[in-house]
């Protein structure tokens, strides 16, 4: 396999890794942290909140 397939395929397993949910779900939270920003919020908050929220949520599942 060469090299140019390899990369992808390491970054796509450390990212998504075993749960493809909660990859996406810490996108929704960087993206959903980005609006709250952009619309003038102190979202600091924002994603420490989903966070926790989401892995309480997988360990529960």
């Amino acid at each position: 396999m060469s090299s140019a397939r390899k990369l992808p395929e390491a970054v796509w397993e450390f990212v998504v890794g075993d749960d493809w949910r909660l990859a996406a779900a810490a996108v929704a939270a960087i993206g959903g942290a980005a609006l709250l920003v952009a619309l003038g919020v102190n979202a600091w908050w924002w994603v420490p909140a989903l966070v926790a929220m989401i892995l309480w949520l997988a360990v529960t599942r």
